[in-house]
């Protein structure tokens, strides 16, 4: 059971806490104690002292109405949630936060209040504190106890990373913000293109020089692309012969250590630790394949590019690897979403 698997690190500590330790949920202890499936609505753990620093990534399960917040590859938080009711579901990806609002209110539904607002995409989908009826309620956001909602607020940053995910979803409804329709400086998506310039790496920092990096690897068109603050910094193609037997798609998180181990990227370089969340198309009894190790991903670059890539690393980027196209169809094709932002800052949510 995916809830059971995320927890179990949470509960292991809430179930025999130190003596110093008090319980930081709304819920009262004796929720400590209890399975994932057993919280009812508005209850959540929240124990940020197992973890105080690192990169924030929340998983939201759409299916079991649950969310779970890890820092540093270690599990802080449970809670349940409330998603998009029919006619209005949550999407399912990968996203960033991009924007943070304490006393935001919605522009669509008569200014109703959505307070401690993460957004997720420029159309509308945010996480915020609402009501939680116990079933999907919300006109497409991620609803969140309050007091959860304002905890969080205080611990995550523009940047950090959003996985939405469905148990019951095939792979290609998946939709990658920003991700999967690449974008130059003007925030134009990028047209496809065939042998020539396109097989060959490239690189530009300069298009965006500050801002969260992300990395998206597409095992199925072979290619690497690098991007900063939502903007396309970089690109290779990717060896055949180097590349892992993979299929699904796994999210990987970089933390703030090191091992003494070279770097594969550089090997005058220490390698980065990374803490790896099987989204889709993989079985979970089996252990997450290793493919950013020697000879897996690293191999498949340009040496050059490597170098480059290893220079942009920060604790907080993220890596998506998928054997999923990386340049989506037209959205009218059978099983697609549209790309989810699209609008510019300033746009509408959809609150509620």
């Amino acid at each position: 059971m995916l809830a059971l698997a995320l927890a179990l690190p949470l509960l292991a500590h809430a179930a025999a806490p130190t003596p110093a330790a008090k319980p930081t949920a709304a819920a009262a202890s004796t929720a400590d104690v209890r399975g994932p499936t057993d919280l009812k609505p508005g209850e959540f753990l929240w124990h940020p002292e197992i973890s105080p620093t690192g990169p924030i990534v929340l998983v939201v399960s759409l299916d079991e109405q649950r969310a779970y917040v890890y820092r540093n590859g270690i599990a802080i938080g449970l809670t349940t949630i409330s998603s998009g009711k029919a006619g209005h579901e949550t999407p399912t990806g990968v996203f960033t936060i991009l924007q943070k609002d304490k006393d935001h209110r919605s522009n669509l539904y008569n200014s109703a209040p959505m307070p401690y607002m993460q957004r997720l995409t420029w159309d509308g989908i945010a996480l915020h504190g609402g009501s939680l009826p116990g079933h999907p309620a919300s006109h497409g956001c991620v609803r969140l106890p309050q007091a959860f909602a304002q905890k969080l607020f205080s611990e995550t940053q523009r940047g950090d990373t959003v996985v939405v995910a469905d148990a019951k979803s095939s792979p290609m409804t998946l939709a990658y913000p920003s991700v999967l329709a690449p974008v130059n400086a003007r925030g134009q998506a990028l047209p496809e293109t065939e042998g020539g310039a396109a097989a060959q790496a490239w690189w530009n920092d300069s298009a965006a020089p500050a801002g969260q990096v992300g990395i998206l690897v597409s095992l199925h068109d072979q290619r690497l692309y690098v991007l900063r603050d939502g903007v396309m910094i970089g690109e290779s193609p990717l060896k055949a012969d180097a590349l892992p037997a993979f299929q699904g798609t796994t999210l990987f998180v970089m933390g703030q250590g090191y091992s003494d181990t070279p770097s594969p990227l550089d090997v005058n370089q220490r390698l980065h630790q990374w803490t790896a969340y099987p989204l889709l198309g993989q079985d979970r009894a089996q252990a997450t394949p290793d493919l950013l190790a020697t000879p897996s991903l690293p191999m498949a670059l340009p040496a050059d590019f490597a170098r480059q890539l290893y220079q942009v690393l920060v604790p907080g980027t993220t890596l998506l690897v998928t054997s999923l196209p990386a340049v989506r169809p037209s959205p009218a094709e059978s099983g697609m979403q549209p790309v989810l932002e699209s609008e510019p800052p300033g746009s509408t949510l959809k609150g509620n």
